[in-house]
Order: C-alpha cells, then sequence, then structure tokens
C-alpha cells in the first residue's frame, strides 16, 4: 500500500520533471535563439528601441502616449489581447502616433502552462483582435515572462519572436523611480533593446509601478535629448545589418 506522502512527493515530482522539461528547460536553451539587440555597422546615430509590454492601460498608456510624443520617440508595444479589445482608442492612437504594435498573449498567460495549441490560440486571437482594431496585423511578438516551451517555435511560427537585451524590473513599485532610472541610463547603448511595462496588474506586479515607467523615463528623455535615435524593432531590423537569423529570430 502506497503511503499519502509518499504518493504526494510522487505526484510533485513528476509535475516538477514535466514543467522542466516542457518549460523551463526550453526557455533556457532556446532564449539565446531569440532577438537580443543589434550590432551597429556604421557611424549614425546610436538607436535605442524602447518596448512597453502588458497594455495598454486606461491610466498608464495614454500618458506614456503623450510623453513619447513630446520627445518624438517611436516605441514598440507588445500588447495583451483581451486588454487591447478594452481600450480599442489606445491602439488606434498607438498606430496614428507611429508606434508598431506586436502581441504578448490575448490573456496574460505563460507558455509553461500553456498546451502547443493554447499558445497559438492564445497567438492568433491577440492577433485577430489587433488587426480588427487598427487594420494591421502583429507580425512580432513577445512570449509573457519571456517563457517559452518546447512547441513555441511550432506553434508561433507565422509571428518573429522578440526578447530583450534589457529588462529592467520596473513592475515592481519597490524599485523606485531613481533606481530605475539609472538601469535605464546603463542600458542606453546602440542596437539596445529595453523591456518596460505600460500596466502592473498582472501576477507579481505592482498597480502603481508604470508611475515610476513615466517619471524615471520622462527623466531619461530630457537628459539624453538629441543623443540617440528611438526606433521601433521594425525600423531596426530594417535601418542596419542587424544579426536577424535563426540564431536570434525565428520566423
Amino acid at each position: 500500500m502506497i503511503h499519502e506522502p509518499h504518493l504526494l512527493r510522487t505526484i510533485l515530482l513528476m509535475i516538477v520533471s514535466v514543467t522542466a522539461f516542457y518549460g523551463i528547460i526550453p526557455t533556457l536553451v532556446m532564449r539565446p535563439m531569440f532577438f537580443r539587440g543589434c550590432r551597429s555597422v556604421d557611424g549614425r546615430k546610436e538607436q535605442v528601441c524602447l518596448t512597453f509590454d502588458d497594455g495598454p492601460n486606461a491610466i498608464y498608456t495614454i500618458r506614456l502616449l503623450e510623453l513619447l510624443k513630446k520627445y518624438h520617440v517611436r516605441a514598440t508595444f507588445f500588447v495583451v489581447g483581451e486588454r487591447a479589445e478594452e481600450n480599442a482608442g489606445l491602439l488606434k492612437r498607438m498606430a496614428a502616433d507611429g508606434h508598431l504594435i506586436g502581441i504578448h498573449h490575448y490573456r496574460h498567460l505563460s507558455n509553461w502552462f500553456l498546451t502547443p495549441y493554447g499558445t497559438r490560440k492564445q497567438c492568433e486571437k491577440a492577433a485577430d483582435t489587433v488587426e480588427a482594431i487598427t487594420g494591421a496585423r502583429p507580425v512580432y511578438y513577445r512570449p509573457p515572462w519571456g517563457h517559452i516551451n518546447l512547441f513555441l517555435p511550432l506553434e508561433a511560427h507565422s509571428f518573429r519572436v522578440v526578447l530583450w537585451s534589457a529588462i529592467l524590473g520596473d513592475w515592481r513599485i519597490k524599485l523606485g523611480k531613481e533606481r530605475l532610472e539609472q538601469r535605464l541610463f546603463h542600458h542606453l547603448k546602440d542596437g539596445a533593446v529595453i523591456c518596460l511595462h505600460d500596466d502592473g496588474e498582472n501576477l507579481g506586479a505592482d498597480n502603481d509601478a508604470p508611475e515610476n515607467t513615466i517619471e524615471a523615463l520622462e527623466q531619461i528623455l530630457k537628459k539624453t535629448t538629441g543623443q540617440y535615435q528611438f526606433v521601433t524593432i521594425d525600423e531596426m531590423y530594417q535601418n542596419r545589418s542587424a544579426r536577424v537569423s535563426y540564431k536570434h529570430l525565428i520566423h
């Protein structure tokens, strides 16, 4: 007779093993295959790509869009489909202001806990939502939390998967705007793809954290006016001979 504690340990071990094989190990192994930044090839002004995840948010995204417009910055937004539906006007504003819209998922769910079909469904539904609002189908996809599962290369094959060269922890309000500003400044370099957030309503995030993000970013944009060219992901690819190959980007 199997004792209950032994059975429980066996079940937990199986869950951990499956999760590791299906999600954690593929994430560690495959992450280097995805785009993590571009290499400069000439003497042009340094190019930086600001990216924002998890929105749109009715409170913070509109303020962020106003800030980016003020400093003539184009950025890339990886939106959550259900939030895009709730804030369709903000998506239209993003497109009108020249920003690039990519997808996260329809809901903010980790690929570690989605079946292969679930990953494909989340991507397609999010893309359908953005296309219905803006008239343009997204090309770029960033997995929530950067989590990759074993079958993501097959299930997300119609999208270009983009990670980051720097993710700064701006989803936690305790980081503070001063430290966030320091991290932002440290990672500003040619070819950088910086991951920030314009929504704080997801698991592990703080609702008011985007306040720090907006304030820190405004200070950075003030201090670096004219030093960098802030571009979208596709502009960075088009404007230089980037290391965009299967090694860094799945097509």
